[in-house]
């Protein structure tokens, strides 16, 4: 056997064991620890630590707009992250039309998108499985990456997602993937914020509202509906909120 062939054999077995665990159910925390972690979470969105957490948040919106841009069969350029945890994601297309539309207006609500297809899989009993898909899309995400700062940055996240993955008690891993899901969730109404009060010229809201007939304050206010639905739908999902209140 050449070593060709014992490297995608080990490669192979690899792949095959990261399948196994991402679908392989885990038993849900109690409801009162996946609500202690919901609560560390949005201490940790309100609290001092939200640079890096915006960071978080910024490359999932980035990333929905490279997904939807590809969907839309816009040509995509590249993504670039920056340090003070902004990013723009870059296509080529027509200017105008349903196209342009969908890949603009996925971007604030994106990060709570994927906090729902997270709640859904840790619904399911696929904590692990949350992440390792956040491994596979950061690995996507890295092929589209155009800058230095942001390679750093996707393949530190990715490292240390697939390295917690790999090694962590599958209790550590729950309680990862549910505060993964948390942040997403209740850190992405905090942008939209954010934009309301400092309106930037060349925003997601600014572009759409040339676009439409919505101008972009009507637009922010849509982004915080969805952002904020979102969250009250991950956390129905997550917590039983009918026991507790009696519905």
């Amino acid at each position: 056997m050449t070593t060709v062939q014992q490297w995608f054999e080990a490669l192979g077995a690899v792949l095959a064991e990261i399948w196994r665990r991402a679908t392989t159910e885990q038993p849900a925390p109690e409801p009162n620890v996946i609500a202690g972690i919901a609560i560390v979470a949005l201490v940790i969105c309100a609290s001092p630590a939200w640079p890096v957490v915006r960071m978080l948040i910024t490359i999932t919106h980035e990333g929905a707009h490279a997904l939807v841009s590809v969907l839309v069969g816009r040509r995509l350029s590249g993504i670039h992250l920056n340090n003070d945890t902004s990013g723009v994601t870059i296509s080529k297309g027509r200017p105008r039309g349903p196209g342009m539309f969908a890949t603009l207006v996925v971007g604030y609500p994106g990060p709570a998108l994927y906090g729902i297809v997270a709640a859904l899989l840790l619904a399911a009993g696929y904590a692990v499985g949350v992440l390792w898909l956040t491994v596979l899309v950061l690995g996507i995400m890295l092929l589209w990456m155009r800058n230095l700062y942001g390679l750093v940055v996707i393949v530190g996240v990715g490292a240390l997602a697939a390295v917690a993955s790999w090694y962590l008690p599958p209790v550590w891993q729950s309680w990862l993937a549910y505060g993964l899901c948390w942040i997403l969730l209740l850190g992405a109404p905090r942008p939209v914020v954010e934009l309301a009060r400092h309106p930037e010229r060349g925003s997601d809201a600014d572009q759409l509202g040339r676009l439409t007939f919505l101008p972009a304050p009507g637009w922010v206010g849509l982004f915080l509906i969805m952002t904020l639905t979102a969250a009250a739908g991950g956390a129905w999902l997550l917590l039983p909120l009918g026991e507790w209140f009696g519905a």
